[in-house]
């Protein structure tokens, strides 16, 4: 008799389900969590580089790049789609600052930023449950990470 034990992705996963069964929390979130993961992007981008000889959004890149390692441990197809998923979002943010500039785009970040995250309480009030990332920091990145499942599942991708 043999016994398969979960891949961590997929006990995250469940822990983070069992908080998000309301379909309307899910479809907020399926819509805010990518918002809230860009305004981080975009946040970081706009934090000035310390030395003169880094590009405006060295921070932003850093943290990227440390995201994607987390989501590529948990699962090489999840990686590869957080990074397609992340790379958009940094030239999102480059022709943003090019076009409106670092100053606006500051603001244009925080404004989603609230939002988003006002949406995903509201989302939880109709769920009737706390948000994951209150029991464990972790479900910070998990969020988004189920949601490109979520996206891999209507594909018909396997993660």
């Amino acid at each position: 008799m043999t016994t398969t034990v979960a891949r961590p992705i997929d006990r995250y996963f469940a822990s983070y389900s069992d908080d998000h069964r309301n379909v309307l929390n899910q479809h907020i979130h399926v819509v805010a969590v990518p918002a809230i993961l860009w305004s981080v992007v975009a946040l970081l981008w706009c934090l000035p580089p310390l030395v003169t000889w880094f590009q405006n959004g060295i921070w932003s890149a850093f943290a990227m790049f440390a995201a994607w390692c987390f989501y590529n441990r948990l699962s090489r197809a999840l990686g590869i789609g957080m990074l397609v998923l992340l790379f958009v979002f940094g030239c999102l943010c480059r022709l943003l600052e090019a076009e409106i500039g670092m100053h606006n785009l500051l603001w244009v970040a925080i404004g989603v930023f609230v939002v988003a995250w006002i949406a995903q309480f509201i989302g939880h009030k109709f769920e009737g449950r706390k948000p994951s990332f209150l029991t464990d920091l972790t479900y910070l990145l998990i969020g988004p990470a189920w949601v490109m499942a979520k996206l891999y599942r209507r594909l018909g991708v396997a993660y």
